[in-house]
């Protein structure tokens, strides 16, 4: 397994439930704005993101519904409930806490190895 792909497992929720506070989403349409939110630097299978949605709605942080789209079709749209959003809100302050964390790390010492990589602000 890649860094990379640890790196995103730990921050897909905080990722989701930020995108549903602007509205009401399906899966599809999630994973489409996701990608062209990050530059493609985040890309998330269907199949992947459905187990987090439906853990999110297990927990009560969101609660999904379908809607008929067309005449046989149904789509499935995730809201964002109040303890969503308090869930988002404590996502958010530990991920800046460890973010800052890092950053101080990162940009006071390179660790004795020779880096190409800007310091980060």
């Amino acid at each position: 397994m890649r860094v990379t792909d640890n790196l995103k497992r730990g921050t897909v929720e905080l990722l989701l439930l930020t995108l549903l506070q602007e509205e009401d989403m399906y899966g599809y349409q999630l994973v489409q704005l996701l990608a062209e939110r990050t530059g493609n630097r985040f890309t998330l299978q269907e199949g992947s993101l459905y187990p987090i949605l439906y853990r999110l709605v297990e927990k009560g942080c969101v609660t999904d519904r379908q809607e008929l789209v067309g005449k046989r079709r149904t789509r499935v749209y995730y809201h964002l409930e109040p303890a969503g959003r308090e869930y988002l809100a404590q996502l958010r302050r530990e991920y800046f806490q460890i973010h800052e964390g890092i950053m101080m790390l990162l940009n006071s010492s390179a660790g004795g190895v020779e880096s190409d990589e800007p310091a980060f602000t």
